[in-house]
């Protein structure tokens, strides 16, 4: 006896595969009858069973555009039916979008997040006087932070103001300053903090007291 069944390996491959191998076959059907007539009821009846797969938003008219063209779609765009849309173009749909470019404006120094360009961009716009020179020193404090995040380890306060001076475009120039940041360990610690980051002897302490309970 001759085997009936058929594997999906031995058929041609779903164009859109959401709508499942029954879809497709109705379509097919409407490309193999030669009148136009039928065609076209045959392409509405298959567009009521397409929208009853989302029955929530096939009265919803884009949705209803978006069905039509995956008809298309599915047919290869060779399926000759009157649309109440415009037939979409097989070379637009098919055409690959135009990269996109990151927003990476200074990736020389990637761990202070693009928000810091925002931040000194924000800071240009001050008149000079004492509350520009303390948003830059807040800038420079939370650089300081980002740097510490990303090398867990000190840094000197001439390396952030190197950094600030070169993001600014020599703008903001603090290589010169007497001003101290922040200290390192007081950055890391509130960094720890807000992350609920844990030091390891203090989590072997808890370990201990927690055995010393159990019994």
């Amino acid at each position: 006896m001759e085997d009936t069944l058929q594997y999906n390996t031995q058929r041609s491959p779903l164009r859109i595969p959401e709508y499942g191998r029954h879809i497709q076959m109705m379509v097919d059907q409407a490309m193999e009858e030669s009148k136009k007539e039928q065609r076209n009821k045959m392409a509405h009846a298959i567009i009521g069973v397409m929208g009853n797969l989302n029955p929530h938003l096939r009265d919803v008219p884009d949705f209803q555009h978006k069905l039509w063209d995956q008809l298309f779609i599915m047919s290869d765009f060779s399926l000759d039916v009157d649309s109440p849309y415009p037939i979409p173009e097989k070379e637009v749909l098919t055409a690959r979008p135009d990269p996109l470019s990151y927003p990476q404006n200074f990736p020389k120094y990637r761990f202070y997040g693009n928000n810091i360009k925002r931040m000194i961009e924000a800071a240009l716009t001050f008149s000079d006087g004492d509350q520009k020179d303390a948003l830059v020193f807040v800038i420079a404090n939370h650089m300081k932070k980002c740097y510490l995040n990303w090398n867990k380890d000190t840094v000197e306060d001439a390396v952030i103001f190197v950094h600030l001076y070169e993001i600014s475009e020599g703008k903001i120039n603090l290589k010169n300053s007497d001003e101290m940041l922040s200290k390192s360990e007081d950055l890391i610690r509130l960094s720890n903090k807000r992350f609920g980051r844990q030091k390891p002897h203090q989590s072997s302490k808890n370990k201990k007291y927690r055995h010393k309970r159990r019994k």
